[in-house]
């Protein structure tokens, strides 16, 4: 039996501490336009291209006993098992511009074996 499923990717969720913080900070370093933030300040969203960048809180108590607890590490040497990932022509002034607006550097940008410039930053939340 054929099926009519035709999916698209619609969101990437990143589970955060303060919701209007986390839009704000993200708007502001990586230069994305606020689509959306609800008067709840329990979620908030990107404009970026096809696939929504969202923002909701960590803890939610409507959904937690459904399906569990969002693991938040609890040391800096730990890391999220999602990484938020953006593509820009000038890696470096993207890099700088993130810094700037409160983004923690974790590695600056370099050139990798691959052919991709790459650099490493936490958001306010210590998400990579």
């Amino acid at each position: 039996m054929a099926s009519n499923l035709n999916p698209k990717y619609a969101y990437t969720v990143v589970y955060v501490s303060d919701v209007a913080k986390s839009v704000a900070f993200y708007a502001k370093a990586f230069g994305y336009h606020v689509r959306r933030l609800d008067d709840s300040r329990r979620w908030g969203e990107l404009e970026s291209g096809q696939t929504t960048i969202a923002f909701t809180p960590a803890k939610q108590h409507e959904t937690e006993d459904l399906t569990g607890k969002v693991q938040i590490p609890h040391s800096d040497s730990q890391r999220n098992s999602v990484e938020v990932c953006f593509d820009y022509s000038d890696v470096d002034a993207a890099y700088k511009r993130a810094v700037e607006n409160g983004a923690v550097g974790v590695s600056e940008p370099e050139d990798k074996e691959w052919g991709q410039k790459v650099g490493y930053v936490r958001d306010i939340d210590g998400n990579v």
